[in-house]
């Protein structure tokens, strides 16, 4: 009788530690929404968010966990992607496009785009002033001469893609061409 009274209490201690253990451990990143570091030298860390308070990226960069462990990243950052997080999938908004944007033409030559935050959209190719917008995530502009264009994310990266007159933003477009934008933006 002793020995069962000593074996249960050593045993509640042990489950009750490796229960601790078991959640005081990083979710894995396939438990739900993930953050993606990738580092300058190729490798890549996927973290669950669910489990992470921040990232402090003051060298050496640290993640910090809402059970109070730390985890140092090892390696320079390059970039951290938000997969799988409504952050990947949001659209951007009026102000992601406010700026000067260079842009192609469709036919390998590259002009300007500007669009200011009045919703006045000017360009140094054609006829220079038009009007902008911004519709399911891409900046549409309608230019004094009929022609229209829409700056839109796709992959990551900006295209252009022109309408000649009388075709609408559903239309097969007259050509696509890469975009960026000129002026750097906060994060």
């Amino acid at each position: 009788m002793h020995g069962l009274v000593r074996i249960v209490p050593v045993t509640a201690v042990g489950l009750l530690l490796a229960f601790t253990m078991a959640m005081s451990r990083p979710l894995a990143a396939e438990d739900g929404n993930s953050v993606v570091i990738l580092f300058k030298d190729g490798h890549r860390q996927s973290l669950a968010t669910a489990g992470i308070e921040r990232i402090d990226l003051k060298a050496p960069a640290t993640v910090v966990y809402k059970d109070g462990h730390h985890e140092k990243l090892v390696g320079e950052i390059e970039r951290i992607e938000f997969a799988d997080s409504p952050l990947a999938t949001m659209k951007p908004g009026r102000s992601h496009f406010i700026g000067k944007w260079e842009v192609g033409d469709g036919n390998g030559n590259r002009f300007f785009i500007t669009l200011e935050d009045n919703g006045v959209a000017k360009k140094s190719l054609g006829s220079p002033h038009g009007t902008w917008t911004v519709v399911d995530g891409e900046a549409r502009i309608s230019w004094e001469d009929g022609w229209h264009d829409a700056i839109r994310r796709i992959d990551g990266k900006h295209e252009k893609v022109a309408f000649e007159p009388g075709k609408g933003f559903d239309d097969t477009p007259s050509n696509i061409a890469p975009a960026r934008n000129t002026e750097s933006k906060p994060i």
